[in-house]
């Protein structure tokens, strides 16, 4: 299964590492973190599924093709079709590496990466965790994940995945045509690959984790609820999204299809009409209709997690209530101040009305998609008690967090823990070092700040990225997350933080929802905010 060749003094084998799997060899390579004498074995871009092109687009994956000779997986793969603004961004945050990462984007992007620390010429079955990114179901990619810290410092094999995203992954008719969730379907497709191969590279296929955060979360969450997935992984982390998440998730299909459609110039007399014509379409031109679908007049998302009948059978809140799902043991979390990000779109002194406006576009057939009556309760009940400009912005954004956020995770949590399944909740409440120059002290914790923690970013020398530079002064927060996480994928291990309860806000007691303690939620944070 494995070909090595003698120990080097740098500790890594002389002969870079060739592993078998069920289609064929892959030639790897070693790295080593700074300061670790432990070479992890790293193999990027290895294919789980055919190239999704033609006929295969708007189609379940399909598996790969075998081949003969050995492939080199020692490059990054290209991320899939997306809008290429937010590439740049991630690569610079995400990366260790001081080359950067070279960043293509292509439809044929079903690829993995495997970071593993073991000597593979030994039997060692390390517990594995499966990542999948986010990026709004839109956009972000497996490669500007590294997972060399977390495989390095907890001893876990790490997987990254890639999905299709935007039109190529989510774009549904609502029939059979288009079911959609075609992204889900490639993370399902992933999830079998390591089954059937990931013992080769020192991992336990009987200990499989998958985690992810934001639109990763939320298909974290999917896949807990999916029949497919039965058996294809044993424990579940979403860091802030689940499947009730308001912009990733949508019942209505139809008029989606039909906007896709026309942004794109195809005739939406039927739906075998608009799959027919939308497949002959070049990636240019579907990129191109991606653009135009980025706000107005597009107010809401249309290009999301559906009820497909295939991957999710029914809605979600069904799923939940019959208790028939993937009852693994589940961490849930969210962030302190989820749209902390949004603070420079907010002005400050605006009157009550021009919030209630602000709030109504956002939620009354916006991202929420909440009722006009609930949309009003909340609006008062979170803003019409002070007159406080400054005050009244901070309420702004925890309203937009718990609608967006906390009200979905605490649904999905009791809905878990219903079923008899171990269940954990957290606030993430820690201040990363370079927010002190970028947000106000305010934001604790904004959405996606987890992240760098979980990927260990201050424990990556040499980083050229100014944020990891920022956060090697201080890993407490990484500590946390590295610990926490990875021992949760050891099943002999205890998993527990303390419990202190989550903050308890208006919007949530008019929901008959409030995000306190239950005796399954705790906190990851720190005595006080780095400086």
């Amino acid at each position: 299964q494995w070909r090595f060749g003698t120990v080097c003094r740098s500790g890594h084998p002389s002969s870079p590492p060739v592993v078998d799997t069920v289609y064929g060899k892959v030639l790897g390579k070693y790295v080593s973190l700074e300061g670790s004498a432990q070479p992890v074995a790293i193999f990027l871009g290895v294919p789980f599924a055919k190239p999704p092109l033609g006929s295969l687009r708007f189609a379940p994956p399909q598996p790969a093709e075998p081949w003969s000779s050995v492939k080199n997986t020692t490059s990054y793969p290209p991320m899939c079709s997306q809008i290429t603004g937010a590439g740049p961004v991630l690569s610079q945050v995400f990366t260790n590496r001081l080359e950067g990462i070279p960043l293509e984007y292509s439809e044929d992007c079903l690829y993995l990466n495997i970071y593993s620390p073991v000597d593979l010429m030994t039997k060692s079955r390390l517990p594995v965790m499966v990542w999948i990114h986010g990026g709004g179901l839109l956009s972000g990619g497996a490669s500007t994940f590294d997972g060399l810290v977390l495989s390095t410092h907890e001893n876990v094999v790490v997987v990254t995945i890639q999905y299709r995203l935007g039109i190529w992954g989510f774009f549904s008719t609502g029939d059979k045509h288009s079911p959609g969730n075609w992204g889900h379907l490639d993370q399902v497709a992933a999830l079998r690959w390591v089954q059937d191969n990931i013992a080769n590279f020192g991992g336990n296929p009987g200990s499989v984790t998958i985690f992810g955060e934001s639109a990763g979360g939320e298909s974290v969450s999917v896949l807990v609820l999916s029949p497919l997935a039965k058996n294809l992984f044993h424990r579940a982390i979403s860091e802030s999204g689940v499947v009730l998440t308001p912009c990733l998730f949508r019942k209505d299909t139809r008029p989606g299809a039909e906007q896709v459609a026309v942004a794109t110039g195809c005739e939406t007399t039927s739906s075998a009409t608009m799959v027919q014509c939308l497949r002959q379409k070049t990636e240019e031109e579907l990129l191109e209709t991606t653009l135009k679908m980025v706000g107005a007049p597009f107010p809401y998302p249309v290009l999301t997690t559906v009820v497909d009948g295939v991957v999710l059978p029914k809605a979600p809140e069904e799923i939940l209530a019959e208790k028939n799902f993937n009852t693994v043991p589940y961490i849930l979390g969210i962030n302190k101040q989820e749209f902390g990000w949004y603070i420079p779109t907010v002005r400050t002194r605006k009157p009550l009305d021009r919030w209630r406006a602000m709030i109504n576009r956002s939620f009354i057939g916006g991202w929420a998609n909440i009722s006009e009556e609930l949309t009003t309760e909340a609006t008062e009940e979170y803003l019409g008690r002070t007159d406080d400009p400054v005050k009244k912005k901070e309420l702004f954004l925890d309203l937009m967090g718990d609608v967006m956020f906390c009200v979905p995770s605490v649904i999905v949590a009791r809905g878990h823990r219903g079923a008899g399944a171990p269940t954990y909740m957290y606030e993430f409440q820690y201040r990363p070092s370079f927010a002190s120059d970028t947000r106000p002290k305010t934001v604790i914790a904004d959405h996606g700040d987890d992240v760098y923690s979980v990927f260990g970013i201050p424990f990556l020398k040499g980083n050229s990225s100014v944020l990891a530079v920022s956060l090697q002064s201080g890993g407490l927060g990484s500590s946390l997350a590295l610990v926490a996480l990875s021992k949760f994928c050891y099943p002999r291990l205890h998993f527990g933080l303390t419990v202190t309860g989550l903050r308890h806000r208006p919007f949530l007691a008019s929901l008959l929802l409030p995000c306190k303690e239950e005796g399954y939620s705790c906190a990851l944070s720190q005595s006080h905010s780095e400086s």
